[in-house]
């Protein structure tokens, strides 16, 4: 299967043709939640991100195989190696079971994912499911020279393992950068041979709630781990996509990489993802800065910064509108912005049941959709460029705009071809869902026709009122057609109507 995809890929800081190690079989791992709290905006655009990436695949025809994991343990509250547990913190604060805690936020996260739309991965391991894998991985770095045990605890040796290896190429960092950036870090002193040596396994303190036997003591994985264990034990030792936000290249991803090498001696993984960050007055979104907004506040409108409700379909044309590299900003006219662009989309696809077809296309339709599919496929082959293939469907919206209202023409098999085009890539691809306030053309299909055929007509006889000058006429048209639901817009572009439930 020759690919004519091209993704960014972060390790060699270039676009590289996706071919896979074994095609038709492609695996690819993303971080997943650590679940100590609802999901935010920020947790929506890498879900959204992969869940694009997935489809895309699938629909390549590649038989994918998506592992996103559940972080329920090990994940310290300075994403290093100190401070507490997050989840038990939280599990301290309210009274409860660390695993009551994840199963709570776990079933959270879930539900707001299935409100975007976003496919569930076709395996979801959580840490503390693959302990043992875990401890495997540590004993499979210390065998090999690349780590040492102190005090209970492992720590992986970064001077030893740059001998050998490159620590930072990921991030292009060097290690003096890196051990420059850790000497304001006392936690293990002591223990660490170096301050930027990281965590494999930490020995548990008489408080910790979360700990489990080891060769080392009783304690708890690295929060770095449990990556590198779930994605060699489901996805083999070699695999073709690593995927995550950019705030995980350092020194998450970073580490992954290091652990892979130290304890294979050779890379897992072949193409490195990520996706930039959502903000919010040019600062990143999420719980340590105390800037979030929920996914359920979204949906409700219940936050000081938000203007209004949005639904999960107006968040995720929100995301897609950008391209996954970009940095975006949060903003209400943003928000309100993405809102009328999706409703734009929706009523167009809407629009098409009731197109009348004729003879032959007028040329300019006939361009527009015969070139369309190509044109969206290759902005999907060009490092996933959605907001490309929505301006292309926008310029498909005006196409079905000047059709509806009899300023184009177009023969049965274009009509085809463009309805088959923008479902294709806005519900399938896009991974966009249809409100159920809206009509669209699967489920209202014959409906629109029949009445689109009586209300064309008596729109021609408002039109041609109004040509007379015959006022009160088309006025009584308009009012008559309100009061039976249908909804009449005289725009620039001409007369559009819907009927409304």
């Amino acid at each position: 299967m020759e690919s004519k995809l091209v993704i960014y890929n972060t390790l060699t800081r270039q676009k590289e043709r996706f071919e896979p190690l074994h095609a038709p079989n492609v695996g690819m791992y993303v971080c997943g939640p650590t679940v100590y709290g609802d999901p935010h905006l920020g947790h929506a655009r890498p879900a959204i991100t992969f869940d694009l990436v997935f489809r895309y695949l699938k629909h390549l025809g590649y038989k994918v195989r998506y592992v996103r994991n559940i972080t329920d343990v090990g994940h310290l509250e300075h994403d290093a190696d100190e401070g507490e547990d997050k989840i038990a913190k939280k599990a301290r604060l309210e009274q409860l079971e660390p695993m009551e805690i994840a199963q709570y936020y776990t079933n959270r996260y879930h539900q707001y994912m299935d409100a975007l739309n976003v496919l569930r991965p076709s395996i979801e391991p959580h840490a503390t499911g693959h302990i043992i894998e875990q401890q495997q991985l540590v004993q499979q770095i210390l065998d090999n020279g690349f780590a040492y045990e102190s005090n209970g605890s492992v720590y992986f040796d970064i001077e030893a393992y740059n001998k050998k290896y490159q620590y930072g190429i990921l991030s292009g960092r060097s290690l003096e950068n890196i051990k420059d950036a850790s000497r304001d870090n006392l936690d293990g002193v002591g223990e660490k041979r170096n301050q930027a040596d990281f965590a494999l396994w930490k020995k548990a303190q008489p408080e910790h709630i979360m700990r489990w036997p080891s060769p080392w003591s009783d304690g708890f994985p690295g929060w770095h781990c449990e990556c590198t264990a779930m994605g060699r034990k489901y996805l083999g030792e070699e695999f073709d996509i690593h995927g995550g936000g950019m705030d995980l290249v350092f020194p998450h991803h970073e580490c992954e990489i290091a652990q892979a090498q130290a304890s294979m001696g050779h890379p897992a993984v072949k193409y490195w993802m990520h996706n930039n960050m959502l903000t919010i007055n040019g600062q990143k979104m999420g719980k340590s800065y105390n800037n979030f907004i929920t996914l359920e506040q979204f949906f409700t409108g219940q936050h000081p910064l938000l203007e209004k409700a949005y639904s999960p379909m107006t968040i995720r044309f929100f995301v897609l509108s950008a391209h996954y590299r970009g940095t975006v900003d949060f903003s209400n006219e943003a928000l309100v912005a993405a809102e009328r662009g999706y409703e734009k989309l929706m009523n167009a696809i809407s629009d098409l049941a009731r197109i009348q077809v004729s003879p032959q296309c007028d040329a300019d339709t006939e361009r527009v959709v015969k070139t369309l599919r190509q044109r969206c496929y290759d902005a999907m082959n060009d490092d996933l460029a959605t907001p490309q293939v929505i301006s292309l469907l926008f310029e498909a919206c005006t196409v079905v705009n000047k059709l509806v209202d009899h300023k184009a023409t177009i023969c049965a098999d274009c009509l085809k071809e463009l309805s088959e085009t923008m479902h294709l890539f806005a519900f399938d691809i896009l991974g966009l869902q249809a409100n159920s306030q809206q009509l669209t053309a699967n489920s209202q299909g014959a409906r629109e026709e029949a009445f689109g055929r009586v209300v064309d007509m008596v729109l021609e006889l408002r039109a041609k009122a109004k040509a007379d000058k015959d006022w009160a006429t088309s006025d009584r048209i308009r009012d008559e057609l309100a009061a039976a639901g249908f909804e009449v817009k005289d725009t620039k572009d001409g007369v559009t109507w819907k009927l409304n439930k």
